[in-house]
């Protein structure tokens, strides 16, 4: 492992104490790991959290400010925040308006976030929680509970924010982007692991010569390795099954995000997303915009996520609505 480190057990401290210093127009760092907004919005506005460990920089972190996400509660390096940090952002946000705190479907996450959500009901605390399970490795019928949440939640947290920056209700806000969150298929692929930054020891190892479909962003597996594909047949394995997830047809329009998981180029995304483009357009569909870019990366894994939503008047307004964090600006 070769990384431009210190202590290994500083390391999310420090991450976010420069990503604080980076953007200190933007965000800023509120008792050691929640990035908050360097500029609140309204107390009369619902506020949006969300909450994950780090290591998978930009996000979440990355995408805290105006038009996104109020708050990030950080864990460690690939580690859910605990459910005591979770309470406390949402004490400090706790306000009439209410709070939609965006939550990842990983076991930890989960656990953290239900226990918090019990505590904060005791006290008070209006909360809804969204649950993002896009994933769709374990197959396009599968219960919510069995699908992970991927690269689907910053497009969705795009969503909430910019719904949340009307003064909506959170029954508003939550109907919006849940909505979103239903209309929304991510599938990954991979051709290497990652090491754990913290300990230097590999999480998952694929031979020189292989790839998988529907590895999980630590690593967990997925659909069945394969030997390596080129550019357009692993779009098109990819782009059928998410139109198939999704229900995309001729005449739909569709936001497309391809992710790159840390160690795949833009060159690399940009051959995909041409290929998907143009299977999109062999059914009549069309990919109205998208993103090429790393947006929630897994250190030095190769490989990329491709997230694709079919649009409506919401989604499409909400997406290019205008929005000022870290790694998403939009003028709207």
């Amino acid at each position: 492992m070769k990384k431009f480190i210190n202590k290994p057990e500083n390391l999310t401290n420090e991450l976010l104490e420069g990503l604080a210093l980076a953007y200190n127009d933007k965000i800023k760092l509120d008792d050691g790991k929640l990035v908050v907004r360097a500029f609140p919005k309204s107390q009369d506005k619902v506020a949006v959290i969300s909450m994950g460990g780090s290591g998978h920089e930009p996000a979440i972190s990355g995408f805290v400010g105006e038009g996104l996400l109020d708050a990030s509660v950080v864990g460690d390096i690939f580690a859910a925040p605990n459910a005591m940090s979770v309470l406390a952002a949402l004490r400090k946000f706790k306000r009439d308006a209410g709070i939609l705190l965006v939550v990842l479907n990983h076991a930890g996450d989960v656990m953290s976030a239900n226990m918090a959500l019990k505590l904060a009901e005791r006290e008070g605390i209006k909360v809804k929680k969204i649950l993002v399970a896009e994933d769709i490795s374990a197959g396009i019928d599968a219960p919510k509970s069995e699908r992970r949440g991927l690269a689907g939640c910053i497009p969705l947290m795009k969503v909430a924010g910019a719904v949340a920056e009307t003064g909506a209700s959170l029954e508003e806000v939550f109907s919006v982007a849940e909505k979103f969150n239903g209309r929304m298929a991510t599938l990954a692929v991979a051709m290497s692991g990652c090491t754990h930054p913290q300990t230097g020891l590999p999480i998952t190892e694929l031979p020189a010569d292989e790839m998988e479909i529907g590895m999980g962003q630590h690593g967990e597996g997925g659909g069945g390795r394969s030997k390596i594909l080129s550019a357009d047949d692993t779009a098109k394995i990819m782009f059928e099954s998410l139109s198939k997830a999704v229900d995309l047809k001729f005449g739909d329009s569709a936001f497309l995000m391809l992710n790159g998981s840390g160690a795949t180029t833009p060159m690399e995304l940009a051959i995909v997303y041409r290929a998907a483009v143009k299977l999109a357009e062999n059914i009549g569909a069309k990919i109205e915009f998208g993103i090429v870019d790393e947006i929630l990366t897994v250190q030095e894994m190769a490989g990329f996520q491709m997230v694709l939503c079919v649009l409506d008047d919401d989604s499409r307004k909400y997406l290019k609505a205008r929005s000022n964090a870290p790694y998403w600006t939009c003028l709207g």
